[in-house]
């Protein structure tokens, strides 16, 4: 390798970056208190991540985040979402006197910028002050060409902002990847420095179709989580940095099994056994389609509007079929008859809108629907998502979530169940040690004069 394509290759792992940001200048007087504070911090910072919960406006805190970044340096912000989301960012940017236009092209409409993820190989980062990637979970597929692409992309611009409510905290990889498209820490050099490889328990996890477990080393788990505050806030809710709930109090969940019984057994077997392995499972979701899919087609004939999450293009199909009133949202569609079939959900010009979690659970406001129905995957986060687009701040009526599922998936739910119980835990001790890192951070004076050793004078 020339001396010439050594400087190259480094000038294409350098990172662009602001060392610190600077005073906002612009700040909505809509936003809630600890709003202003989220934006205030990631301001300041220049390069930083937001981990909220659904409905807590992490929209608008990105979106005056960028016209701030647009003020400081008369420059375009990017603003990069999934699927059918820039429609509604556009939305939620004229609520608050913000103009946002979108993109598709790689041309510059305006200012602040709205795309989805996959026209991003069609714009020029020189072209952009900042970046902020929503729902930036994607970033977690560490080995996919996404993520490459993102991270890449993110390095030439000095101002940087993720914003995702799915950061779960025993996702270390995907914290991993946020850091180092931050500009900081790489993932592998995180993983290295707090963490090792658990090897034990690889049969279970590999039943559950997990990957293989990174547990901290010995009293690395504090700092890590300081480092992770370095960069990073998190909440739940307001009161977890310190703030009035106030108005953002979440109505009830009602989460109700539905147990299908299975009335054909497997060719070559005389009796039907519950499913128990992941091809097992598999294969009698694939026996059980229209069952399923008729109990769920009951659940959903009150007349009112509801979501079905499948898992199969055969459930999805079978449903529009025999559901009144129903459309589905396929992989197949094309972008634009896909943003315009959750527009109209959302505009209740579609009373049963169908799809799967991972063409529709990112990003999307669902608060007009408080009836979910779930076709269960041992995924928690595309339950989580799933169930988030209708249950999240701002909801006013009770959340009813009917999971339709048959004997044989009882194991995916006590799996989901599990996972449930491990991220809360850990969001718990995230929250605790930011507040202790927070209040440690806070102090900027000693009381007490340091005094030079004798035998150093």
């Amino acid at each position: 390798m020339t001396l010439q394509a050594y400087h190259q290759f480094l000038d294409a792992k350098r990172h662009e970056g602001a060392d610190s940001g600077f005073a906002p200048t612009f700040m909505p007087p809509q936003l809630f208190d600890f709003q202003q504070a989220m934006v205030e911090y990631a301001v300041s910072k220049g390069r930083a991540a937001l981990f909220e919960d659904c409905g807590l406006g992490k929209t608008v805190q990105f979106l005056t985040w960028s016209q701030n970044v647009i003020e400081h340096t008369n420059r375009p912000v990017l603003v990069l979402t999934p699927l059918a989301v820039a429609g509604q960012t556009v939305r939620e940017a004229e609520k608050f006197g913000i103009e946002a236009k979108r993109s598709s092209d790689g041309r510059l409409a305006g200012k602040l910028v709205v795309a989805n993820y996959e026209r991003l190989n069609r714009f020029d980062p020189s072209d952009f002050a900042g970046v902020v990637c929503d729902e930036s979970s994607i970033l977690k597929s560490f080995d996919g060409k996404r993520k490459a692409e993102v991270t890449d992309f993110m390095r030439k611009t000095p101002y940087r902002l993720l914003a995702t409510a799915t950061a779960a905290p025993n996702d270390y990889i995907e914290l991993g990847t946020s850091s180092e498209a931050l500009g900081y820490m790489g993932y592998m050099d995180m993983l290295n420095r707090f963490f090792r490889n658990d090897q034990n328990n690889s049969a279970t996890r590999r039943m559950y179709g997990e990957a293989p477990k990174w547990r901290f080393k010995g009293h690395s788990e504090t700092p890590f989580w300081r480092w992770v505050c370095s960069w990073a806030r998190a909440m739940r809710k307001p009161s977890d940095l310190g703030f009035d709930d106030g108005p953002l109090q979440l109505p009830p969940l009602v989460e109700t099994p539905h147990v299908v019984e299975t009335a054909r057994a497997p060719d070559g077997w005389l009796f039907n056994l519950p499913a128990s392995t992941l091809p097992e499972q598999r294969e009698e979701k694939k026996r059980t389609i229209r069952e399923r899919c008729e109990r769920a087609a009951a659940l959903v004939s009150h007349g009112g509007p509801a979501i079905i999450w499948c898992q199969f293009n055969e459930e999805a199909a079978l449903l529009e079929r025999i559901i009144p009133g129903a459309l589905q949202v396929a992989g197949s569609h094309t972008d634009e008859v896909k943003e315009r079939r959750f527009l109209d959900f959302i505009d209740g010009k579609i009373r049963v809108l169908i799809t799967k979690p991972k063409i529709g659970a990112l990003g999307l406001n669902f608060q007009h629907c408080a009836h979910v129905v779930y076709f269960p995957s041992h995924s928690f986060e595309q339950y989580y998502q799933a169930v988030r687009r209708c249950w999240r701040f701002g909801q006013t009526r009770p959340v009813h979530v009917d999971i339709v599922m048959t004997e044989g998936e009882r194991k995916i739910m006590e799996n989901l169940r599990r996972k449930a119980e491990a991220a809360e835990v850990m969001f718990a001790n995230l929250i605790a040690e930011m507040n202790n890192a927070l209040a440690t951070s806070s102090i900027r004076h000693f009381d007490r004069a340091m005094e030079v050793p004798a035998w150093a004078a």
